[in-house]
């Protein structure tokens, strides 16, 4: 199948509607460096016996501190990264009880959580198929077709929503829409559905990037935290895509806009070329409210290149120029990217 794809990418022939091997983005062989490993077993092995902690409802947009769904929200995603530790940690020692602790924890999520198509709420969703991706081998077919199930109904709901006219329909909200949509679509591999999130990714390139490369949210929120925060989610659309045959980065809307494009414009600033002050002229009275609220990050203050490093580890795994930015904004901010990008992409 993957060779097919990539004769219909040559050729430029429509993809038809057929099953896709189901991956997100991940493969589900190799191993992490020495390096990197060691931090991520420690952890691994630290909540072992841990139980998971699903909860039917994740919500912690638009709350301030102290509100009780918002404490219970980010409790319950705590979770999420440990999901992702669990899974890489048997990836990397082939210790069945961390294969046992990553199935218990998707499957208790998939049980239990009914999606509320809140992109914010729900966009750390994208380290369980990313752990799903690592042991879908060694998964007991119970628990595959539960977990095949929920993205499914994840991917389908963020595609139908993204039909319609949701809230923030061009904002990073649909960014983490599409995210959302293309990793679960890619993840049942359904050719239909991933055919949705394609053109679901390039309206939202053609809606939220300005030819120069800037985005919708930070001529809204004066903010370069939410320029990462859009392009982020993008980045790991393109990168599904990258996995499975696409080349998403470069594809450029009418307007000559693309995500490529988008990275380059937040590079001076990431490299220290030019500065910005975060949420000086926001538009948003809620970033003025929760600077009120005690959130220092959302008064007026320098950004801090250190919010770019994940951003351009995902963009050096599409784009290997990127790559000394990544290794440069790490050196300087003592900030590590997220592990599994350590991971090649196949």
């Amino acid at each position: 199948m993957m060779n097919q794809i990539f004769r219909m990418l040559a050729t430029g022939a429509v993809a038809i509607a057929t099953p896709l091997s189901g991956h997100a983005l991940l493969p589900a062989t190799g191993a992490l460096p020495a390096s990197v490993a060691a931090p991520v077993l420690a952890r691994a092995k630290a909540t072992l016996e841990r139980p998971p902690g699903a909860i039917p409802k994740l919500h912690t947009e638009g709350t301030l501190p102290g509100k009780g769904i918002r404490e219970i929200s980010l409790k319950a995603k705590e979770d999420q990264p440990l999901i992702l530790a669990f899974a890489m940690a048997y990836r990397q020692t082939g210790d069945r009880a961390y294969l046992a602790q990553t199935e218990r924890y998707l499957t208790a999520w998939a049980y239990i959580y009914q999606p509320s198509f809140n992109p914010i709420d729900e966009t750390g969703f994208d380290s369980l198929m990313l752990a799903h991706d690592l042991v879908e081998n060694d998964l007991s077919p119970a628990a595959a077709k539960t977990l095949g199930r929920f993205w499914l109904r994840l991917a389908k709901g963020y595609l139908d929503a993204m039909d319609g006219t949701p809230k923030n329909a061009v904002t990073n909200w649909q960014s983490h829409r599409v995210k959302l949509a293309t990793l679960a679509a890619y993840r049942v591999g359904d050719m239909a559905l991933i055919a949705r999130a394609r053109a679901a990714f390039r309206r939202q390139i053609a809606a939220n990037v300005r030819p120069d490369g800037s985005v919708f949210d930070f001529h809204e929120r004066d903010a370069l935290h939410y320029v990462t925060y859009d392009l982020d989610p993008l980045l790991m659309a393109a990168l599904a895509a990258r996995a499975h045959g696409e080349d998403w980065f470069a594809w450029r809307a009418a307007s000559g806009a693309s995500l490529e494009k988008a990275v380059d414009w937040l590079a001076p600033y990431a490299d220290g070329r030019k500065v910005h002050i975060e949420f000086a002229r926001s538009k948003i009275q809620f970033d003025r409210d929760r600077a009120a609220a005690g959130q220092s990050e959302y008064a007026p203050h320098p950004w801090n290149p250190a919010n770019a490093v994940n951003t351009y580890a995902l963009a050096a795994m599409v784009e290997p120029r990127f790559a000394p930015l990544r290794d440069d904004l790490a050196k300087r901010t003592g900030r590590s990217p997220a592990p599994w990008t350590t991971y090649a992409v196949r």
